[in-house]
Formats: structure tokens, sequence, C-alpha cells
């Protein structure tokens, strides 16, 4: 049995004590306002100073403000440090059901014919990743090779004009790898387009596909642990504190099972339209191909650029500084 998991949790971390110390603020210091009694006249009893009134308002409207930004960091820190514990239990169950799995303490969960997909996927993956491997070498080598012909066809031009006595052996031999040059470019050009088709088919389709893939394997292994973790709470004793706490797990469970089971949806879907699209694809490039490789070697130009023709292929016009069928990895 392969593995589907990509464990991405990779070690355990320690329980945090889950008791947070509230921290209370206390009150801002006020400075007390003192009334202000009048001398002799009595006009300026019982009279409180504008300025007194005015700098207690500010200062309480201050401590006001800093209490609030004092509340609103707080709550934040509170928040990240729960998200930070969640993070770390969520951890914890999965390196322990990933360990027990491995040892064969374990039981997880498996869809034989899904996992018969995803399996078939990756070895298809491989062998057209060989593909493209071969063809691009091709493309390399039958580059160099045609730019050779090139350079000796103008050879073989030049002493054409320089050599009388051979004028006519150095001309048509001049014109034939001109020919073949010409024919080579075309081909060229049908074979970086069958090496650009399978790179998107290879690197693209296929790997978004397991993207999905990994994704849905993670959920799985998120599901078996808070699986476990629900088995091994219903076992034990059944007093106020267990049953809250099988509560807790029976919800968690319930959230990765609704996860595991869309993505596994999710990954059935794409795995059928990939072979699809695979298929559609690879008949239109191996036909491609055929045609272009048999035309070129049997040496009919007309047939080659036909091919080129019927599937919208252009090349690079001449003079350009790189040619077209040249692909960067």
């Amino acid at each position: 049995m392969f593995s589907l998991f990509s464990p991405f949790c990779v070690c355990p971390v320690a329980h945090m004590d889950p008791d947070l110390q509230q921290v209370m603020v206390s009150g801002p210091n006020l400075n007390e306002t003192s009334i202000v009694s009048g001398g002799y006249g009595g006009t300026a009893e019982g009279i409180i100073p504008t300025g007194s009134i005015k700098g207690s308002s500010m200062h309480h409207s201050s401590s006001s403000s800093s209490m609030a930004a004092e509340e609103a960091t707080r709550g934040v820190a509170v928040e990240k440090l729960e998200t930070v514990k969640k993070w770390g239990l969520n951890t914890y169950k999965c390196t322990k059901q990933m360990i027990s799995e491995r040892f064969g303490r374990g039981s997880r969960t498996v869809d034989l014919e899904l996992e018969a997909q995803i399996e078939l996927l990756r070895d298809t993956k491989r062998k057209y990743e060989s593909v493209l491997r071969l063809a691009r070498a091709l493309t390399n080598h039958f580059y160099n090779m045609v730019q050779t012909q090139h350079a000796l066809g103008d050879t073989f031009a030049d002493l054409s004009q320089k050599s009388p006595e051979l004028r006519d052996e150095f001309g048509y031999n001049a014109e034939t790898q001109k020919l073949l040059c010409k024919n080579g470019e075309t081909l060229l050009g049908a074979i970086n387009y069958f090496v650009s088709s399978i790179n998107t088919l290879v690197n693209k389709t296929m790997e978004d596909t397991l993207m999905t893939i990994k994704m849905y394997e993670n959920a799985r292994l998120e599901f078996d642990a808070y699986r476990s973790d629900l088995e091994e709470l219903s076992l034990g004793p059944r007093d106020a504190a267990a049953v809250a706490r099988i509560d807790a797990a029976q919800q968690q469970y319930q959230v990765q099972k609704d996860k595991y089971e869309r993505l596994r949806s999710d990954v059935a879907i794409k795995l059928k339209f990939l072979e699809e699209n695979k298929v559609k694809v690879m008949h239109k490039q191996l036909l491609l191909f055929h045609n272009a490789i048999s035309a070129y070697f049997a040496g009919n130009q007309q047939q080659l650029e036909q091919t080129l023709k019927q599937f919208n292929i252009k090349l690079k016009p001449p003079g350009a500084d790189k040619p077209s069928w040249l692909e960067e990895p």
C-alpha cells in the first residue's frame, strides 16, 4: 500500500497552558479639582477655575484613549495566542496519527479506487516528463544540425564563386544544404510546438491536479487524526467533563470530515477532466509529431509545410536573432 499523504505536520509541539491571566488596568489617577473660596468680598466663593476643568477633561480623554488602545492590543495578542494554540494542538494530533500509521498501530481511511487513479496519474506524469526531456534533447541536437547545414551551405556557395572548375559541384551541394536547412527549420517549428504543448500538460495541468491531491491527502490525515481522538475519548469515562470533551471532539471531527469529503470530490472531478484533456491533447500532438517527422525524412517539403498549416503553427520570420523552435526550460 502506497502512502498518499504529504506530511505537513513535521514535529510535535508542547502543550500550552490553557489558562490565560487577565490583566486588569487600573483607572487613571486624576487630580482632585479644588474649589476656590473667595476672600472678604466673597465674589469668588464656590467658583471652579476654568483652567482646572479643561485640564481635567483632557487628562480623562487621554487616559480613555490609552485604555482603549491597550484593550485592543491585548485582544489581538489573545487572538494570536489562541491561533498558535490551535495550530499546535492540530500539529500534535496529526504528527501522532502519522507516526501511528507508519508503525502500523493506527488505522487510516482508504479509498481504493481513488488511490489507484492517483497512483496512475503520478506514474503517467513521470513517463510524460521523460518524453518531454527527450523531445527537448531532440530539439537541441536537431537545431545544432540545422545550424551546421546552414554554415555548410554558405561555405559551398562561397567556394562555388571562387572555384570555377568546381562551380557546378559546389553549387548544387550548396542548394541541397540550403533546402535541408529550410526543411529542418520547418520540422523544428513542429517539434517546438509539440514540446510546448507537452510542457503545459505536464507542468501546469497535471501539476494543478497534484496540488489538489496534496490538499486532499493532508485533509485525510487530519480527518483520521481527529477520528482517532474521538474514538479514544469515547472509550474513556463518561463524567461531565469527559462528555464536554467528547462533544467538542465530535464537532471537530465533523468539520474535518466535511473538509475531507469535499476535497475527495474535488480530486475525483479533476482526475476525470484531466484524463479527458490528456487524451485530447496527446491525440493532436502525436499526430503532428508523426506527420512532421515522416514528411521531413521522406523529403516531402510540401507535406511538411502542410502539416504546420494544419496545426496553425507559424515560424519566426527569417533574420530573427533567436530561432522560434528554441524554448527556455
